[in-house]
């Protein structure tokens, strides 16, 4: 079995934790080469056993506690450590990893999961966030849409505004996956906190560089009127009047499908990396089920969303840990396999490199 690749000699590992770095590409295609050259790296389209690495919503926001939306996990150290352990899995396994793709979780500032969408009952102020929105709630008129909104989201027309979220809201109960949940608002186009976090952004490129491998991105979440937790698709796609809202990324299924393996890692095991997995083998049941060997969950690169109560030490606003651990055990029972970063890649079960 071949000992893992050795971590690039600028690399600093407590860059995971540091909200200013930023890699400096210029001196990584260098870097690149000259590691290229000392550990005999051939160019990713000759590999014959593609391994796809799939990583979900490594954002700032998501990936440090001064982000807006900071997965801490119940350790308070959840996200950080798992951009580490992330960035380091990508340099040590250079020569297996084929092609990554990392998705990036894309918000406006009025949506219908963030509480400038909403004022309260009688023209108040907008909720706070962490509210739990239910379909009653808004049949009752407890929250309205704001002012306004109307004219972005639904052509002016603040009638069918007020239809639509009550029938997106039931759409989400009737599903079970989740309720209408207020996040704090978070990877707003154009904010620091929409950009990956630079320690993984550094070993992606230094992959792409030394392995001649382009490094793709999905965008997902900028639909106004559903959340998008999923790469591959919104949590409701249609409206209430049978129109269409958006649609299931047909594409991207295909991409990651014709890999030989896919691993994913990423932000948050409760929620975006959750739905993406919950997808990602709701479509390979439809298709093939003896295809649900080739998905690997790092398990030991996710947190789940755990938001500290500031008033009591060591309790939760709210926690998503038993949704992440639920998800994970019934992965396990579909056929994924969840594995270790730091197992190495020959000892993953049924993976055959070549």
């Amino acid at each position: 079995m071949r000992e893992p690749l050795p971590l690039p000699p600028f690399v600093d590992p407590a860059n995971a934790a540091r909200w200013t770095f930023r890699p400096d590409a210029r001196r990584l295609v260098t870097e690149a080469e000259t590691f290229r050259k000392e550990h005999g790296l051939r160019p990713a389209a000759l590999d014959r056993t593609r391994l796809h690495l799939l990583l979900i919503d490594v954002q700032k926001d998501f990936c440090l506690p001064e982000g807006t939306l900071y997965v801490g996990g119940r350790s308070g150290t959840g996200a950080i450590d798992d951009s580490a352990r992330i960035a380091r899995f990508l340099f040590a396994n250079l020569d297996r990893i084929t092609e990554t793709t990392v998705t990036l979780d894309s918000h406006l500032p009025h949506q219908i999961f963030f509480p400038s969408f909403w004022r309260n009952a009688g023209g108040g102020a907008p909720p706070p966030p962490h509210t739990v929105v239910t379909a009653d709630d808004l049949r009752a008129g407890r929250l309205v849409p704001a002012p306004g909104v109307e004219a972005f989201v639904a052509g002016g027309d603040a009638s069918w505004l007020a239809r639509q979220v009550v029938h997106y809201a039931e759409a989400l109960e009737r599903a079970g996956r989740y309720t209408l949940y207020l996040w704090p608002e978070h990877v707003l186009l154009g904010g620091e906190g929409h950009a990956l976090v630079g320690a993984v952004e550094e070993a992606r490129l230094f992959h792409a560089y030394a392995r001649t491998a382009q490094a793709a991105v999905e965008i997902k979440g900028r639909h106004p009127l559903t959340e998008n937790y999923s790469v591959f698709a919104p949590e409701v796609t249609s409206s209430w009047d049978g129109g269409s809202l958006a649609e299931r990324n047909e594409t991207f299924f295909d991409r990651l499908l014709a890999a030989d393996a896919i691993a994913v890692a990423g932000q948050a095991s409760s929620h975006c990396v959750k739905s993406s997995v919950d997808d990602l083998l709701e479509e390979i049941l439809r298709r093939d089920p003896r295809l649900v060997s080739k998905v690997y969950v790092l398990e030991d690169c996710m947190s789940a969303v755990a938001v500290p109560d500031p008033a009591r030490t060591g309790a939760f606003v709210a926690d998503f840990t038993p949704q992440a651990e639920a998800a994970k055990e019934r992965w396990r029972e579909a056929g994924l396999r969840l594995v270790k970063s730091t197992d190495p890649i020959e000892s993953w079960p049924g993976l055959e490199l070549i």
